[in-house]
This record gives structure tokens, C-alpha cells and sequence, in this order.
């Protein structure tokens, strides 16, 4: 499973090494911070999918299918002849490594007894702090000396074979349904959400009056659909959950920025 954490980490992270390179041999530096920053808008859709999902079913399933989406993906971008079908791989890697990131979760959740989750979930933390240290290098590496496609390519090698370890653990499980109606209303939430995110790495891109023109609405759609996901009082850091939440979230946006 940290394997499967790790690996998530080095293409949201570690693959800014080679994006400048994968840009410039596709002609593609105008849809560079898409390119780059896709993977995390549309993770979102990813994990509310893979939630509710989970809730119903289990993570059995989730977790199959977002890591197909997520090998797939990477597959797509490592074979790409121009910046548009890069990064219509790098949507769908996000898509799934969001989707098989909640099942990983879940599955701690379920399985995991109490007292061994916080050292479950510190190696979760480890494996993205680790990827995001030593990662460029790596993949400055790959691109100087075999070729930024590798960069992506090389990983299905090492997911498929995690996701295999892991599967035996959960084949046959009887998961019992957590929610007795799933919120379908989310999915359409997250899709706004990433549909704004998408729009203001757009916008960015664009330059004088234009970009706050194109950046200004695609924001604002963003964090009216981003308000719905949210639980109540996470604004506010109301007590409990949403506080929690809230936290979590400024945390990322250090991480991340």
C-alpha cells in the first residue's frame, strides 16, 4: 500500500523535473501548468467517486479501477505525440491515483485494527514526504539519461505488481455497505470543482486583461462547488470534522505550494 502511496506522489510531485523537457519536444509550453497541475484537479473526482463507491461496495472495486485508470493514464502519457494526449493521461492518471488513494484508506479503515492505524497512516505521510525529497532528482535522472517518457512508463512497473500483492488480501471479503443512500449529488460537485481548477490553469496561461477575465469565473466555480463537497463549519473551523478538514486542507496547500 506505501508502495502504491509513493508512487502516487512521484507523478503529482517528483515529475516537475521532467515536465519543463516533455513540454518543449511537444511543442506544448502554453499548456504547460495543465499539463502539470491536471493530475490534481481531477483527483478530486477521483476520491468522491471512489467514496461513495466504497461506502456501497467496498474498496475492492475502487481500488481495481482506479488503478487501472491510474496505469492507463500513465501509459497514454508516456506514449504521447503531442501535449494534448499528454495530458489527456495525465487527467486520468489523476482520476485514478485520487480513486485508489480513498480505497487505500478505506481498507486501512476496515481492516487495520485501531491501534495499528496511526503507524499505517504515518507511512502513508512517509510516502509522499519521501517521493517529494528525492523524486526530482530521480526523474531529472531518468529524462537526462533515458528520456522523460520513461518518467512515466516505468511506473506500471512497479504498480502493477503492488496492486497484485495486494489484491489477494481482499478478494473474497464480504464488505458491508456503510451508507444507506450514497450522495450522488457529490460526484457532480467534484466535477465542477475540477472543471474550475482546470479553468484557472487555463487561465494562467493567458496574458494581460485575459487572465483575470478567464481565471475569475473558473475560481469562483471552483470554490462554489468545492463549498458543496465540503461538511458544514469547515470555513469557520467549526469543532470536530470540519475543523479537522480545514486544517488538513491548509496543510496541502503549504505542501503543495
Amino acid at each position: 500500500m506505501v508502495a502504491l502511496v509513493s508512487l502516487n506522489a512521484f507523478e503529482s510531485l517528483a515529475v516537475a523535473a521532467a515536465m519543463p523537457t516533455v513540454a518543449r519536444e511537444l511543442n506544448g509550453l502554453p499548456l504547460y501548468a495543465l499539463a502539470f497541475g491536471g493530475t490534481l484537479a481531477t483527483s478530486v473526482v477521483g476520491m468522491t467517486a471512489a467514496g461513495s463507491w466504497s461506502d456501497r461496495r467496498g474498496p475492492g472495486g475502487a481500488l481495481a479501477a482506479g488503478l487501472l485508470c491510474f496505469v492507463v493514464g500513465l501509459l497514454v502519457a508516456g506514449l504521447a505525440p503531442s501535449m494534448p494526449l499528454l495530458i489527456v493521461g495525465r487527467l486520468l492518471q489523476g482520476l485514478g491515483a485520487g480513486a485508489y488513494s480513498v480505497a487505500l484508506y478505506v481498507i486501512v479503515g476496515r481492516l487495520y485494527p485501531e491501534v495499528l492505524r496511526p503507524r499505517v497512516f504515518a507511512a502513508f505521510s512517509a510516502g509522499w514526504v519521501v517521493p517529494s525529497l528525492i523524486g526530482p532528482g530521480i526523474s531529472g535522472l531518468i529524462v537526462q539519461h533515458v528520456g522523460w517518457r520513461w518518467v512515466f512508463l516505468s511506473v506500471p512497473l512497479l504498480a502493477i505488481p503492488a496492486g497484485l500483492l495486494l489484491w489477494p488480501a481482499l478478494r473474497g471479503r464480504t464488505w458491508t455497505s456503510e451508507v444507506s443512500d450514497a450522495p450522488t449529488a457529490s460526484l457532480g460537485w467534484a466535477v465542477g470543482a475540477a472543471l474550475g481548477v482546470l479553468g484557472v490553469y487555463l487561465g494562467g496561461q493567458l496574458h494581460g486583461t485575459l487572465v483575470p477575465a478567464a481565471m475569475l469565473p473558473a475560481l469562483s466555480i471552483a470554490m462554489y462547488c468545492a463549498w458543496h463537497l465540503l461538511p458544514a463549519g469547515t470555513l469557520r473551523l467549526a469543532r470536530g470534522l470540519p475543523s479537522v478538514i480545514a486544517l488538513r486542507g491548509i496543510a496541502a496547500a503549504a505542501f503543495f505550494g
